[in-house]
């Protein structure tokens, strides 16, 4: 037997993609003029990291590639010494 194809479940995409004005994310760094992300700057270190200890990405953040490749290192970096957590205390 033939299925019988429901016209409501199936035609989604074709039509044109709404724009609802996303606003372009800039880089935060850039913008301050960092040249340097320092891994002692726990303050600033911890906007890029959520409250679990995960990285925040750059589709998230807005940075830019030479930025983010700063922050993880510097994150890496702040984990090591302890200036950081690796995870949150709830979670352990």
């Amino acid at each position: 037997m033939a299925r019988e194809r429901d016209s409501k479940g199936k035609g989604k995409g074709k039509g044109k993609a709404k724009s609802k004005g996303v606003k372009k994310k800039y880089c935060k760094l850039c913008l301050e003029k960092v040249m340097f992300v320092d891994y002692k700057d726990e303050k600033r270190l911890g906007r890029f990291v959520t409250d679990r200890g995960k990285i925040v990405p750059r589709r998230v953040s807005g940075t830019c590639s030479m930025h983010q490749k700063q922050l993880t290192t510097a994150i890496k970096r702040a984990r090591v010494l302890a200036l950081l957590p690796f995870t949150s205390d709830f979670y352990r």
